[in-house]
């Protein structure tokens, strides 16, 4: 049996974090035993679904770098199919057609709870002969649900769960306007597809008793089923807005790397003893549903941020330099050019050292094509003070006369320059910093002045000098 998982998001919204961990899990199974990963568009709620949101989800599993192995399924398309297994399950005596009225439906539900109990169809149509329903009325139809016994869903995760049948009604197959339920369209199409293995929330447990009877009624295969706890906020709470981020999309806008966030999604919920850090191609390698636990988890944003600074330490210069570049295109107070791209590049090793979000990188970087004159922080404003100034005029004249202005140039000379002065190297660098950056913080300042250029560093100096 080749292993088939699948992803089934709704459009109705932006990529929840905890859908994007449900699409790993799914992704990660069955690229571990050598199977397939499709993907299903779950659009049959046509007022809600939106093509920006189809956008959003196919955007979103490309940049976590999950790839699906067929083209994508559209619910939507599939109705028709839908109703013929609808209308089998008519033909084999499991499913009948239902004549009771939104108040007659209303009123067994007020019934029920006077009665104290659970409000659920009563089965008013279940055994009568459809000729007693007034001539044109509208109807649904409902699955004949089994009354005595129980059913028993063998869990990969959750383990054994199980439910009376008596506590669940004739669940509605197709609906008084002709559309299919959710619950129906998910089982036709997940038996179509060939799916081996249903991964998803826990939320979903109580539906999978009720589409585990469609499956029986259409004498069908059980997939094997294996329910993920949810992810709750820091305080155990649902997780919300008040917590952070809460969507793939605004992940990746606060700077987190597809393979930071990846990462840090498959050790919430899953462990493989103290391994933490874990590439794609370990995950794939390590992954299975014996190392999920069966308890919520709780998003730890701060941890996060940990695993995305390690990730952006790995990642590779040129591609940290184009997203910076691309980030930095958003402001008005920075150059974007070729020649400010190259100084990030020399610079990237030395920046991405202290980042920890591509963000903070960006921040970080954009002194290398601020427009003069700069704006100074409180800090670097204080170091340029009178004395700075008097240091910076005369380290200004040794630089001009450099002819190399490697690391290696300048460093010699500040240093000489410290000597002959008697001063220590951080009473140059700091002034430096300052006027080359705006702010006390910088890669090294021969580094520094070596990425913006003699140029660029003499106008910077004029600029602070003729202030």
């Amino acid at each position: 049996m080749k292993i088939r998982t699948r992803f089934a998001p709704s459009p109705t919204g932006l990529l929840h974090i905890g859908n994007a961990r449900a699409a790993l899990f799914n992704y990660l199974y069955a690229r571990h035993h050598g199977g397939e990963f499709l993907l299903r568009i779950e659009d049959t709620d046509r007022q809600r679904s939106t093509q920006h949101a189809v956008d959003v989800i196919f955007d979103g599993l490309k940049w976590m770098g999950l790839d699906w192995d067929e083209e994508p399924v559209f619910q939507s398309t599939r109705q028709d199919r839908h109703i013929e297994v609808v209308q089998a399950l008519i033909e084999k005596g499991q499913a009948y057609r239902c004549y009771s009225t939104p108040e007659e439906l209303a009123e067994m539900r007020e019934k029920a709870r006077a009665e104290k109990r659970p409000p659920r169809y009563d089965g008013t149509w279940r055994d009568r002969d459809p000729s007693e329903a007034p001539e044109g009325a509208p109807y649904a139809i409902r699955l004949k649900a089994p009354q005595t016994g129980e059913t028993i869903i063998h869990d990969l995760v959750q383990g054994d769960v199980k439910v009376a049948n008596a506590e669940m009604d004739d669940l509605i197959l197709l609906r008084s306007d002709g559309t299919p339920t959710y619950l129906l369209a998910v089982v036709v199409d997940d038996h179509d597809m060939d799916i081996t293995h249903v991964m998803r929330g826990d939320d979903h447990l109580t539906n999978t008793f009720r589409q585990a009877m469609i499956y029986r009624a259409m004498g069908w295969d059980l997939p094997q089923f294996a329910h993920l706890p949810l992810i709750h906020g820091p305080d155990g709470a649902k997780l919300s807005k008040r917590h952070g981020a809460q969507s793939v999309v605004e992940f990746r806008d606060e700077g987190i790397l597809p393979e930071a966030l990846c990462n840090y999604l498959l050790r919430l919920g899953w462990g493989h003893g103290d391994a933490e850090i874990l590439s794609r191609e370990e995950q794939i390698a390590l992954f299975d549903l014996d190392g999920v636990g069966q308890s919520p988890s709780r998003m730890d944003y701060v941890k996060l941020a940990h695993i995305n600074g390690v990730w952006m330490r790995r990642a590779d210069d040129e591609r940290l330099t184009n997203d910076v570049m691309t980030r930095l295109k958003e402001r008005d107070d920075v150059i974007i050019n070729d020649e400010v791209r190259g100084r990030i590049l020399a610079l990237m090793a030395g920046l991405k050292e202290r980042a920890k979000t591509l963000v903070e990188l960006t921040d970080s970087a954009a002194f290398a094509g601020y427009k003069l004159p700069l704006t100074f922080t409180p800090k670097a404003e204080k170091i340029l003070s009178s004395e700075g100034k008097e240091i910076l005029k005369a380290i200004a004249d040794k630089l001009a006369e450099l002819s190399s202005f490697t690391p290696e140039d300048i460093d010699r000379v500040l240093r000489a320059f410290a000597e002959e002065k008697e001063i220590k190297l951080g009473a140059i660098a700091q002034p430096l910093r300052a006027a080359m950056t705006g702010t006390t913080t910088s890669p090294g300042i021969d580094l520094t002045l070596s990425a913006l250029g003699k140029e660029e560093v003499l106008t910077r100096l004029r600029s602070v000098l003729e202030k």
